[in-house]
């Protein structure tokens, strides 16, 4: 079964600002230059918190989508995260996307003091926050009864405006998480491997075309009957807009420590001018069905011709 080919969205991955002015107005830079979604990730060092961050954004545009990628299961209890998130969606007009996880980042947890459980735990913790999200998102009073949870004919308020649920992104980077993407996500990530809790040249050997050629036939292979309606999303890290394509290269292999010839061929490298990514772009729908693409705000104004081009398409 091949993956499915679904039109082109894109997304500008964002973290901070010195004031509110500058936060947003590049919300509504971004939803100018045709982006389709604001991401923000859910760390513990110099970023903004996610929540009261993305409901600015989303007061301050129109029609850009907002979302975390992603948030931390273990951060906040599922019960308080679906009640913000269902919050984020009314207020914004039904323009949310819910990115969860299990958690991955060593140092959070370290200087938190939050328990940095072994990944079979975090991973079982985090499939039962997402089943209550959408217990607390859904019509009615639900209960849950799990290993880590118990709720108790709990009725979620308010509803979000998307019913019965925003959609779900998942990502993944081990064979696990990627099944489990492939059964439950509207959009399924995916990811470098990221075991060691830190970003590490174990990163960046993960990073490769042939890697990824595995993480996608696992999702494949996973979702079955699913496949056809999931949305397969990339972020992009290591960024380049240029003309100068081999020195643009040379510089990621020299902070990578990768060759220039694994950062030419992966889906998470872009680099070329915008007439090469695009290219680059549709290929890579064609082979692994990447049709939803996120850069990081420093590139997205180059990256805007490419969004022109392909948006929609």
């Amino acid at each position: 079964m091949t993956m499915p080919i679904k039109p082109f969205r894109f997304g500008v991955q964002v973290r901070h600002a010195t004031d509110a002015a500058s936060w947003v107005e590049s919300g509504r830079r971004y939803e100018a230059l045709g982006f389709d979604v604001i991401t923000m990730p859910d760390h513990f060092d110099d970023q903004l918190a996610p929540v009261p961050a993305l409901q600015s954004l989303a007061d301050a545009t129109s029609t850009i989508r907002i979302g975390a990628l992603v948030f931390d299961n273990d951060y906040k209890h599922p019960v308080v995260l679906a009640k913000e998130l269902a919050t984020i969606d009314m207020l914004s007009g039904g323009r949310l996307e819910i990115g969860l996880g299990a958690g991955w980042m060593a140092t959070d947890y370290e200087r938190s003091g939050i328990a940095y459980d072994a990944p079979g735990v975090r991973i079982d913790r985090f499939l039962e926050g997402l089943a209550i999200v959408r217990g607390a998102m859904g019509d009615g009073p639900f209960s849950f009864e799990g290993q880590h949870y118990r709720i108790d004919n709990y009725d979620g308020l308010p509803k979000p405006a998307q019913r019965p649920c925003p959609p779900v992104l998942i990502g993944g980077g081990g064979p696990r998480m990627l099944r489990i993407a492939a059964r439950e996500a509207d959009i399924v990530g995916i990811n470098a491997t990221l075991t060691s809790g830190a970003v590490d040249h174990s990163t960046f050997d993960s990073m490769t075309a042939e890697a990824v050629d595995d993480k996608v036939a696992i999702v494949r292979d996973a979702a079955g009957e699913r496949l056809s309606s999931i949305e397969m999303n990339i972020r992009a890290f290591l960024v380049s807009i240029t003309d100068d394509v081999p020195a643009a290269l040379d510089g990621i292999s020299a902070f990578t420590g990768s060759p220039t010839s694994m950062i030419a061929e992966s889906p998470f490298a872009l680099v070329g001018p915008p007439s090469k990514l695009v290219d680059d772009l549709r290929e890579r729908r064609e082979r692994w069905g990447f049709s939803y693409v996120i850069v990081g705000p420093d590139e997205a104004e180059a990256f805007a011709p490419v969004v022109a081009e392909l948006a929609g398409t």
